[in-house]
């Protein structure tokens, strides 16, 4: 496969989302979009993540820019993932890992001599036409929120204010 690059067009979806409604890419054209891809809920990484985005996320609100988590996790396990560490922000499942696959974060990784297939923590910034605006692969996640902010800032805005791609509790209200 081969892997996507900046300045691509991101490969659109529609997922099922914590609050049981669909999270999809092309209801969000016109603004930024942060997509983090993560391994599993609940796990030492992917709890700090989370937590580190969700702390910014009020930021990225004001600056018109949606952040949606993506896992092979399932909707049920992300809610009860948000509940448990009160989180926000939205979580999308791939149990099929048809959308993980399309972005190239399903990887082969390698633990404790072990092969096995899995997500790679990665971070993809679309801007508001839809394209790759910045990747990053192999997140370290120390300050990488404070990065994609930083990055999502920079990229001018398109829309006056996001429109809300599922109904949901968290993005209810926060975009009308």
């Amino acid at each position: 496969m081969t892997q996507l690059a900046e300045g691509d067009h991101a490969p659109d979806f529609s997922l099922p989302s914590d609050a049981g409604g669909p999270v999809s890419l092309r209801a969000m054209r016109g603004n930024k979009v942060v997509l983090y891809f993560y391994p599993k809920d609940d796990s030492g990484l992917c709890v700090e993540e989370a937590i580190a985005f969700n702390s910014l996320r009020g930021q990225f609100i004001k600056i018109n820019a949606y952040l949606i988590g993506i896992s092979p996790d399932s909707p049920e396990k992300h809610a009860k993932f948000k509940r448990k560490r009160g989180l926000e922000l939205t979580l999308a499942s791939d149990e099929s890992r048809t959308i993980l696959e399309a972005f190239g974060v399903w990887k082969e990784k390698t633990l404790y001599g072990r092969k096995y297939m899995g997500v790679e923590r990665t971070t993809v910034l679309v801007d508001a036409d839809g394209a790759i605006a910045r990747i990053w692969r192999k997140v370290r996640v120390a300050g990488h929120a404070e990065q994609v902010l930083a990055a999502a800032r920079a990229l001018p805005a398109k829309a006056a204010r996001p429109r809300a791609p599922v109904r949901s509790t968290s993005f209810a209200k926060d975009y009308p």
